[in-house]
């Protein structure tokens, strides 16, 4: 029998995540949010951060087995995303023997087409040694799936486009699940990408529902999928009480708002940052577009 997206949407399918991916029909998807395993051999840790180790999942892949596999992931998520969606990766910079590996060493060889990276600061250090500069960055990878050969899209809305490319909040805290992202990530994502239209968000490692909870309060369906029972249990046990959490929810959409946007300046005369005649602009005029 051939499966419809309503036969998957508004669920947390308990599964392999390629697996699972595989069964959904093409262009189905308008948004997807997600951060996988890191592949940190369940042993990188500082005197302030316990081992991640996941439930039904062992995070020690060799590196090729691990970027190969994340290709293949994202691969079919583009598949299964219509033309003009977008993915949101959430991943970090490793190191290993001192080697670095960074997330555009894989993303390079996917389909999909990278829009910007976006640096989420998490005020917190992971591992507190001194062969660096404390890390307390992730990197969100927002990757589009172009129309036809526009690789560029649409704009975003001022009050989404407002927002830096840096966002700061610290990572979820009293979570059963190892690696939790605030619901404030999802939501800011979800907000400004679909604008209070409607859709179904993806997240191929669902973990403990996070964006899936945020993608119900904002009135939009939702599909996770994670390896793990007890993880599927814990998210959805977030959903039937997702309400809990629509306070957080309504401060990161307070932040979405713009007094005056670049077409109402324009429409009134005013300055929009464009060059004048001898070739200067006054220092902080230029308009978010």
């Amino acid at each position: 029998m051939v499966m419809q997206i309503n036969d998957f949407a508004n669920k947390i399918i308990c599964g392999d995540t390629l697996e699972i991916l595989r069964k959904i029909p093409p262009d189905s998807i308008e948004l997807g949010i997600t951060s996988p395993p890191y592949n940190k051999g369940e042993k990188q840790k500082g005197w302030l951060v316990k081992n991640v180790k996941y439930d039904k999942y062992s995070d020690k892949k060799s590196e090729d087995e691990y970027r190969q596999n994340q290709i293949d992931v994202l691969n079919e998520i583009f598949r299964i995303t219509k033309e003009g969606g977008s993915f949101f990766y959430n991943h970090k910079n490793r190191w290993e023997k001192g080697i670095m590996h960074h997330p555009l060493q894989w993303l390079m060889k996917t389909k999909w087409t990278i829009k910007q990276e976006i640096v989420w600061d998490r005020t917190i250090a992971a591992n507190i040694r001194g062969w660096r500069f404390w890390q307390i960055d992730e990197k969100i990878y927002w990757l589009y799936k172009p129309k036809g050969n526009n690789k560029i899209g649409d704009e975003l809305e001022a009050r989404h486009a407002m927002l830096s490319s840096v966002w700061r909040f610290p990572p979820e805290r009293n979570n059963g699940h190892p690696a939790p992202f605030p619901i404030v990530l999802p939501a800011r994502i979800i907000f400004s990408i679909l604008n209070k239209k409607k859709g179904i968000v993806l997240d191929p490692y669902a973990g403990s529902g996070t964006t899936c909870v945020a993608a119900k309060l904002l009135g939009c369906d939702y599909l996770g999928i994670d390896i793990s029972e007890a993880y599927c249990k814990m998210a959805k046990n977030r959903l039937s009480y997702s309400e809990k959490d629509r306070h957080k929810l309504e401060e990161e959409l307070k932040k979405h708002s713009v007094s005056k946007t670049f077409s109402d300046r324009k429409m009134k005369g005013e300055h929009t940052g464009k060059y004048r005649k001898t070739g200067q602009t006054k220092p902080n005029t230029i308009v978010n577009q």
